[in-house]
């Protein structure tokens, strides 16, 4: 287990890695963010540094109008969850779960995540964020 625990700065730290990449600076958001490795479980990018820039820096060039906004963090142990909520051209909207695991730097090493696209009616009436 990590030795760095302070769950606030793990959120703080997750957030602010997700979004320096979504928005267009992954290079920044690794230099700033990711400790020696980054294993990558989302199967559309490759393992690793350079993989991750490349794929951010891709989609900033083909989607520059997207937008994100953070729901909810939630931080155990040397784990971060993010819920999130998407808006890419076209009002394409998409849900997001994302997993982080921290070193013993607090740094991120790790990652997980799903997508959904939102849907325009549901069953029950109840939103994907509230």
């Amino acid at each position: 287990m990590a030795k760095n625990l302070d769950l606030a700065a793990n959120k703080q730290n997750a957030i602010a890695f997700y979004r320096t990449a979504y928005l267009g600076e992954p290079a920044q958001a690794v230099a700033d963010y990711v400790g020696a490795e980054y294993i990558q479980h989302n199967p559309l990018v490759g393992n690793g540094k350079q993989a991750f820039i490349d794929y951010f820096e891709a989609m900033a060039r083909d989607y520059p109008d997207k937008r994100i906004t953070f729901v909810r963090a939630i931080a155990e142990d040397n784990l971060v969850a993010l819920h999130t909520h998407q808006v890419w051209p076209g009002n394409d909207e998409y849900v997001t779960m994302d997993f982080f695991r921290f070193d013993e730097n607090g740094k991120i090493v790790e990652h997980w995540d799903a997508i959904q696209g939102v849907p325009n009616e549901t069953k029950n009436g109840n939103s994907m964020y509230e």
